[in-house]
């Protein structure tokens, strides 16, 4: 369930996904911004425009006395930080009165900064657009644009211009935008974060959130408020609240209602059913099975062949095959992965980060490694067998499953996730095919591993490789610009989706990649009939979370987990 605030939007639900709505920016960051937007100097011409504009801006201050000798005027300028492409600025009123030195500006836009962006230290420096430096009050004009740099940072040239451009008036705009923030127990644990999230996410002119309102006027005084039936939220820094600002325009009603949806309606499907992309091989390691086809212990290496007896070839990939192997003093079984080095060439580090991801490892949803063994030729890693083969082929036999085999899956896919996130690991390829399952008598699955760590790394910073399979690679791997542990929670999304209808939400016409990359960017989707009539809203809610384009509002592998629908928990009773 949505909700909107503000100058920002926050959605909820009780796992909840939490958006904010507008911004009512009509007045200035503090008393003294005020108090200087009011004492501008105006012009003969346009005195009274300009004071009619103070009075609807604090219509309960005194009208300013026609006596008064107005102060010097002062340049509204804009302010960009440094890098940040997303940062809109901060208009402020410039003026010797106000600011008796460069320092007392620079020290005034550290305060004002840190209220709304994380900043690496104090402004030092002051730059044009163009990347020339100010160095005096006089250098700033009146309307224009600067950024601002922090200690010794070098000037970022970007453009900046693209960002909202200056009105030269004394009434601050009232444009009214909506945000969405995903807010639960973890990220939101009490009432001060929420608002510093929302402030994050908002960007208020006026610095940071200090006051949230209901959609009907009510104030949001406690944690709880968020996550009662509300779904529409104001946000406020400073300034006056006015009756009026409840009052949504149409297209804002209309964006709210679209949010609302958040997709859940089912939408009936034209044309043939959607099919699932064709089963691919692990696109980290290849080999022929030919080439494994006639193994024999004596050909393996000693440790192996006192400890094991060898079985048949259970599967292959690329550069690699598996071999089912029995311990010959318990009669175990499990699964021997014969990499040959020689035909991976170029690609070896993917093998070490393998090796070495799993060594680190132990959680009973991920396949455990109980070997491995480097040669010149071959690498083999003594792996748990799991029995009852991959998901895919499972997905292929069954078509798709029900609401209590899915969520056995998906919370066992999770818990591997969450386990995997807490040591900064991200699979990058978490699919069907790399997904093994335990079936019961029945043929029912009782149990989900994840494996295959290929391309699993540490994540130290942003990672900008593309890799991954295309049915199930996250839009900020697409874009390019950096993406990190949420993509794994993308990918477990697609898959539920997956598990419930038979397909994947994203589709293309022959499997082709460019109309699939196109589809994935556009995060556009539904809940087709007939293959969704008989699935309930909470895995709808779940899968809505976790396949959020923006990576900050997606859910994380522990926001799965705490869902009430993981939880088997009924909706009419949460």
């Amino acid at each position: 369930m949505e909700k909107v605030v503000n100058n920002s939007t926050v959605t909820s639900s009780n796992n909840t996904q939490a958006s904010l709505s507008r911004s009512n920016s009509r007045t200035s960051s503090n008393s003294e911004l005020e108090k200087e937007l009011i004492e501008l100097e105006i012009s003969d011409e346009g005195a009274g425009n300009a004071k009619a504009a103070a009075k609807e801006i604090l219509p309960t201050k005194k009208r300013i006395s026609s006596s008064r000798t107005p102060t010097r005027k002062a340049k509204r300028v804009r302010f960009y930080r440094n890098g940040d492409r997303f940062y809109q600025g901060i208009v402020i009123p410039v003026s010797n009165d106000r600011y008796r030195s460069f320092e007392s500006l620079a020290e005034d836009l550290t305060r004002l900064l840190e209220d709304i962006v994380k900043v690496p230290g104090a402004v030092r420096n002051i730059f044009t657009l163009d990347g020339k430096k100010v160095v005096s009050l006089d250098d700033l004009e009146d309307g224009k644009s600067y950024v601002c740099s922090c200690n010794a940072e070098n000037f970022k040239k970007m453009d900046y211009s693209s960002q909202p451009s200056i009105k030269n008036n004394n009434r601050l705009s009232s444009e009214n935008k909506i945000h969405r923030l995903l807010l639960n127990k973890r990220n939101s644990p009490t009432y001060e974060h929420v608002l510093t999230a929302i402030t994050q996410c908002v960007n208020l002119d006026t610095g940071c959130v200090r006051k949230v309102f209901t959609l009907g006027g009510s104030p949001v005084l406690t944690l709880a408020d968020f996550f009662s039936h509300e779904d529409v939220f104001f946000a406020y820094g400073n300034e006056r609240v006015g009756n009026d600002d409840f009052d949504l325009e149409l297209e804002e009603s209309k964006t709210i209602r679209q949010t609302r949806k958040t997709l859940r309606n089912g939408v009936a499907k034209g044309g043939p059913k959607p099919k699932m992309p064709v089963k691919s091989h692990n696109e980290t390691y290849v080999c022929l099975e030919e080439d494994y086809a006639n193994t024999k212990s004596e050909s393996l290496p000693i440790e192996i062949q006192n400890r094991y007896t060898v079985g048949p070839i259970i599967g292959d990939g690329n550069f690699a095959v598996v071999l089912k192997i029995k311990e010959k003093n318990t009669g175990q079984e499990f699964a021997l992965k014969i990499i040959d080095r020689s035909k991976c060439q170029g690609k070896e580090h993917y093998i070490d980060a393998e090796i070495r991801v799993m060594k680190k490892l132990n959680h009973p949803h991920i396949m455990a490694l109980y070997m491995d063994i480097d040669t010149p030729k071959n690498t083999y890693l003594v792996l748990e067998l799991v029995e009852g083969g991959d998901l895919f082929d499972a997905i292929t036999q069954v078509t798709r499953f029900s609401e209590d085999q899915s969520r056995i899956m998906i919370k066992h896919l999770a818990s591997a996730m969450a386990y995997l996130h807490s040591l900064g690991i991200v699979h990058r390829d978490i699919k069907p095919e790399n997904l093994l399952v335990k079936l019961d008598g029945n043929g029912m699955v009782t149990e989900l591993k994840l494996g295959d760590f290929g391309l699993a790394c540490e994540v130290t910073e942003p990672l900008l490789a593309v890799c991954g399979t295309p049915t199930y690679v996250a839009p900020e791997i697409l874009m390019e610009t950096g993406y990190g542990l949420k993509i794994d929670v993308w990918a477990a999304g697609i898959i539920l989706y997956i598990l419930l209808c038979g397909f994947p939400p994203f589709v293309s016409p022959d499997n082709q990649q460019e109309p699939l990359f196109d589809a994935i960017l556009s995060g556009i989707y539904d809940f087709p009939e007939p293959y969704w009539n008989d699935i309930g809203e909470g895995v709808r809610d779940l899968i809505a979370n976790m396949l959020q384009s923006d990576p900050d509002l997606r859910f994380s592998s522990e926001d799965i987990l705490d869902h009430y629908w993981v939880l088997g928990i009924d909706e009419t009773n949460r």
